[in-house]
């Protein structure tokens, strides 16, 4: 997939994971792509799967769930909004289901995603914090940095869509 998406993921700590992702698109498209659950449904299975549920409940305290479908399994992940600055910041919880629908409670993630603008665009930066550095490890796979990458290219995509 051609695109100008440039894509960095480092290991700044024990238990971090820090992507920044370069989109072509205005901060604000880039936001609405990221929280509104119809867009999200459009990008966030890459070719992975196909998104089959998709649930953002936008507040502090709110939850989201993401769900989809890899190989006739579904593959789940949801958590809780703890800080929202509209258009610029996102903090909240991500918890992996195994696919026999069971929270893993005990590994819970912090994500921070902030959306800074840009000439080009936006800058999406996620810093992930892990409870451990072996969860971390787990989750920062070889081939994590190219699943994100061919995201954030549908993300661009997507956000560069049609309002």
């Amino acid at each position: 997939m051609a695109t100008d998406t440039r894509l960095t993921m480092t290991l700044p700590g024990d238990d971090q994971i820090l992507v920044t992702a370069e989109l072509a698109v205005p901060p604000q498209r880039v936001y609405r792509a990221w929280t509104d659950p119809d867009l999200v449904r459009r990008w966030w299975a890459g070719s992975a799967g196909r998104a089959t549920d998709v649930r953002v409940d936008l507040r502090v305290g709110g939850r989201w769930r993401y769900a989809m479908e890899v190989g006739g399994d579904e593959i789940a992940f949801h958590g809780t909004f703890r800080e929202i600055v509209p258009g610029e910041r996102i903090v909240s919880t991500e918890v992996f289901e195994d696919p026999a629908g069971y929270p893993r409670d005990e590994e819970e993630l912090v994500n921070t995603v902030t959306f800074t603008g840009t000439v080009a665009g936006t800058l999406l930066t996620l810093l992930v914090r892990a409870r451990t550095r072996a969860q971390r490890d787990r989750i920062a796979a070889p081939d994590l940095a190219d699943e994100l990458r061919e995201r954030m290219e549908l993300l661009q995509r997507v956000a560069a869509g049609p309002r």
